[in-house]
């Protein structure tokens, strides 16, 4: 089953061979990203735009992954998200997030290679 891999800047580290970069500035990027300001967690888009205060950098984590999946599920129609996430299907997926913080990659990897509910082959 895919996974997600952790980016690292560690000297001699490589990326899996087959793996797939799923960052900023990927088409597959989260467009929602934390930011503090003034001692609290916000969160910014790809425009510049701050919203929503958060009392913690993990719980800003959560909300950018939340709003990732609501941007997918809002504004494509079920074949558009499945030609999206389709070069995706199969593969690890990389993001510089923690392996034990909230990304992206998690959604990514789950439109990706969950069998779709309507008993369609993949």
């Amino acid at each position: 089953m895919p996974q997600r891999i952790q980016r690292k800047r560690t000297r001699g580290w490589r990326m899996p061979e087959g793996a797939i970069y799923v960052g900023r500035p990927s088409q597959w990027g989260n467009p929602f990203r934390p930011v503090l300001v003034g001692g609290e967690w916000l969160i910014e888009d790809d425009n510049g735009v701050q919203y929503d205060g958060f009392g913690s950098k993990v719980s800003a984590i959560g909300r950018c992954v939340a709003l990732y999946r609501s941007l997918d599920m809002t504004f494509m129609t079920d074949a558009d998200l499945d030609e999206f996430v389709a070069p995706l299907r199969g593969h690890d997926l990389a993001c510089w997030c923690s392996l034990d913080s909230p990304c992206h990659a998690d959604v990514l990897l789950e439109l990706a290679n969950d069998p779709p509910s309507n008993g369609e082959a993949l």
